[in-house]
């Protein structure tokens, strides 16, 4: 149990890493195009995590299953907001002097 453990933290690590790297990379200009695509992905993540924290097999399972189904939604309204921000900035401002 605690060599499984072990194995998964440090893959969690290593994908904590490895996501820092490819996120600073991404100029600017394409943060709030990703933004949008990322929340399918989230999705994805919280149907994982509440499968993960639904099962109920240990307390230590429930609690991260329950951090990753937090840290999903987080990430899910941000990601709305963002990209309801960039749509906005799109759409023509009625005329003051009609």
């Amino acid at each position: 149990m605690v060599e499984e453990l072990v194995v998964l933290l440090v893959i969690f690590v290593l994908a904590m890493f490895v996501g820092f790297e490819v996120i600073t990379k991404v100029p600017p200009t394409l943060h709030t195009p990703l933004m949008s695509g990322s929340n399918a992905i989230s999705g994805i993540t919280i149907i994982g995590a509440l499968v993960i924290a639904g099962r109920g097999d240990t307390t230590v399972t429930s609690i991260l299953g329950l951090l990753a189904v937090i840290f999903a939604m987080i990430n899910v309204v941000g990601g709305f907001m963002v990209t309801d921000r960039m749509l906005q900035m799109f759409k023509r401002r009625p005329e003051e002097n009609e």
